[in-house]
């Protein structure tokens, strides 16, 4: 089960392997969240809630109840830095061994990071054998000096806790806490975008979190304070509606591009305290709307920009999260960065339930599909040559998981 535990939101995603061995979602849920702030619990019982409603509305549509789960983790918490380590190739004739591999990792996570913040991904980018670069995998290769740069992804302690926290409250097991924006990017980003170099926009209820890729791996993540609450608040403040109200305004007639609109259209806005409805001009509610989510673009460029990262992203911008499905948000992204952009939402993994694909539902399917690899290390590792053969080792591996699963229950 992949949980998204979101500022506006808390959405669950159920997967589980057929009897070919092949990922299927089964079930959907999704409550509202109050508990959050820009990725930070502030009420543990409030997100203890949202977590119980999202999952039990999962578990009632896919007719299996959940018990382990990967929790996704964002916001201005997490951060995100490139490191470079490097070991003597030790193995038997020089040839690169995977212990030689998992020993150059550990030199390059080697980095002194302050006590309050742990080490939650560490992800390899390419290897360096004896000043031949651009390698993905050496193993089996000779040398004499292996080197390895790779992103390393830190997150808040105390944050940490407080979610794993919750999560227990609510009756559940965290397997792990991954980082959102890279569960997104597993779930709509393609192999020849990340191949080519984009930019994942993310972009929640409170934090809009970005990842990089470049060459196949990820190479800058950072996160904005900013996101659709702040959209929504700006609604609030100009109409003198409640916030409840200004979501609704927002989600059924908003959009973030200005020549999108209609010059006659009109919006009804409910009146307070027993004021009467009164109907703004739909270009009103857009001209609330669109310098906001532009500040957010802005935002996203310039801290890109900062790093030097820019020249890297040439297969565009990739837009996801609950945000994405403003209308009009990939040509206002257009016109700020001025690259190629489009919206993302997860590809179709299989199972019943359509719900899954939309753009709000990546991070919960991407921490799905990551967690079912680590579940799974012997059907995804292996890589036997017949399509056959393969079929055979991944029935067997979920009649196994099955097996395992009734044991438990009943012993």
């Amino acid at each position: 089960m992949g949980l998204d535990i979101g500022t506006s939101k808390t959405s669950a995603v159920i997967g589980e392997y057929n009897e070919n061995g092949i990922l299927e979602i089964t079930g959907v849920g999704v409550a509202p969240s109050t508990g959050l702030r820009k990725g930070v619990v502030v009420n543990i019982e409030a997100t203890l809630q949202s977590v119980a409603k999202a999952v039990e509305a999962a578990e009632l549509m896919s007719g299996r109840e959940a018990k382990v789960c990967y929790v996704g983790v964002a916001g201005a918490n997490v951060e995100g830095i490139n490191s470079r380590g490097v070991v003597a190739v030790t193995g038997k004739g020089r040839e690169i061994s995977q212990s030689d591999i998992d020993r150059v990792i550990e030199a390059a996570r080697a980095v002194v990071i302050p006590m309050d913040r742990e080490v939650l991904h560490v992800i390899p980018q390419t290897f360096i054998v004896d000043d031949q670069k651009g390698i993905r995998n050496p193993l089996d290769m000779i040398g004499v000096r292996l080197e390895a740069e790779v992103h390393i992804i830190t997150g808040s302690v105390t944050t940490a806790q407080n979610i794993v926290r919750c999560v227990n409250r609510a009756g559940f097991k965290v397997d792990g806490l991954i980082l959102q924006s890279l569960a997104s990017s597993k779930a709509v980003l393609s192999a020849d975008e990340k191949e080519l170099g984009c930019l994942l926009v993310d972009l929640g209820g409170g934090t809009t979190d970005v990842l990089l890729f470049s060459d196949g791996a990820p190479y800058f993540s950072a996160s904005v304070g900013a996101g659709g609450a702040q959209v929504t608040n700006d609604l609030s403040i100009i109409l003198n509606v409640p916030m409840d109200t200004a979501e609704r305004i927002k989600r059924d007639s908003g959009s973030c591009f200005m020549p999108h609109v209609e010059i006659d259209d009109l919006v009804v806005v409910p009146g307070v305290g027993g004021r009467p409805p009164q109907e703004v001009p739909r270009a009103r509610v857009a001209g609330v709307i669109q310098p906001r989510m532009e500040e957010i673009f802005r935002l996203v460029r310039e801290r890109v920009e900062s790093m030097g990262y820019w020249r890297l992203i040439k297969g565009g911008v990739v837009l996801t999260g609950g945000g994405a499905l403003m209308p009009g948000a990939a040509d206002l992204a257009y016109e700020v960065f001025g690259i190629p952009v489009r919206t993302g939402a997860p590809a179709a993994v299989g199972g019943l339930v359509e719900e899954y694909r939309s753009p709000a539902f990546s991070t919960a399917v991407g921490l799905v599909m990551m967690g079912a690899e680590r579940l799974a290390p012997e059907e995804v590792e292996t890589r036997p040559r017949s399509g056959e053969k393969q079929k055979q080792k991944t029935k067997s591996g979920a009649i196994r998981k099955g097996l395992g699963d009734w044991f438990k229950e009943f012993f």
